[in-house]
């Protein structure tokens, strides 16, 4: 299997969805645009992403990663993002495999063979590399089976067991090795990303946030920032934005009720926070609905 080949597949498979309104492969979904994107902020939870055709930008923190075709990104943690796609037309639409990540299958895999790999210290949540070879393969048996669904359920499992082996032992699974390895600084900071992400309208202290990862503070700060690219209290901000800018799309409430709903105590200061990170004021979008 060779890019070329995973692109028609992929192809046929977005049809499969479009045509059928069901997802024939359970974990995998194709992204098609025809044209570029205005920047959006959207939270990624644990993903591989293929690009395949086209190209796209994203950021987190001070990190940008450009991707073009035959570039894979790797989420090892619920991220707080921008992106935009920067190269689509409707004779080239851009096109991108997107395979979520299933953390217990990962967990498997690394109680077999955590002691024969490496950890990465400096890997981050969110890391960008050249597609590998043999990852082509496993995928490419995958989206055979889109109209096997006995197959899927059958042989799928292995499959894609095999792609997430294949993915923990490459560079670019270097966080993933982390998260799981016991006490690692990865793994307690996953404790405290899934506080913010089921408290981030309430008030939440860095001091509680670092007690509960069981570092002190200022080493919750920089190892935070190690694994996410951001900080523990901008984290909290952009998913109260993207939050607030699915709210205001979504038409049902004002801007200052958006403000309050998402955890802040003064619209002003949301106003101000939401200009900065959409790059308009929240009245726009909120006009956009109507």
């Amino acid at each position: 299997m060779d890019l070329d080949g995973l692109e028609r597949l992929a192809e046929q498979l977005f049809l499969r969805e479009r045509d059928n309104g069901a997802k024939p492969l359970p974990n995998v979904h194709v992204l098609r645009r025809e044209k570029v994107s205005a920047l959006e902020a959207v939270v990624y939870n644990p993903v591989i992403c293929l690009i395949l055709r086209g190209s796209k930008e994203t950021n987190i923190g001070s990190q940008s990663v450009t991707l073009q075709r035959g570039d894979a990104l790797v989420v090892s943690h619920d991220l707080p993002v921008t992106s935009k796609i920067t190269q689509a037309s409707p004779e080239a639409p851009y096109l991108a495999l997107i395979i979520s990540l299933d953390l217990g299958i990962v967990r498997s895999l690394y109680e077999q063979v955590g002691g024969s790999i490496s950890e990465a210290p400096n890997a981050r949540s969110l890391s960008a590399s050249a597609v590998r070879d043999e990852w082509l393969d496993p995928l490419g048996r995958y989206l055979r089976m889109m109209d096997e669904p006995l197959d899927v359920q059958v042989l799928g499992p292995s499959v894609l067991r095999e792609l997430h082996y294949r993915l923990l032992i490459s560079p670019i699974g270097g966080m993933l090795r982390n998260l799981l390895s016991v006490d690692s600084h990865a793994s307690r900071i996953t404790k405290a990303i899934a506080r913010i992400r089921s408290g981030y309208r309430e008030p939440l202290s860095v001091v509680e946030l670092a007690r509960l990862a069981g570092m002190s503070q200022s080493s919750f700060h920089e190892h935070f920032r190690t694994v996410t690219g951001t900080t523990p209290l901008q984290y909290m901000k952009d998913l109260r934005l993207i939050e607030a800018q699915s709210l205001l799309r979504d038409g049902r409430k004002s801007v200052s009720a958006t403000s309050f709903e998402v955890g802040y105590e003064s619209p002003t200061h949301f106003s101000r926070d939401y200009s900065r990170k959409f790059g308009c004021p929240p009245r726009q979008h909120l006009a956009q609905t109507h």
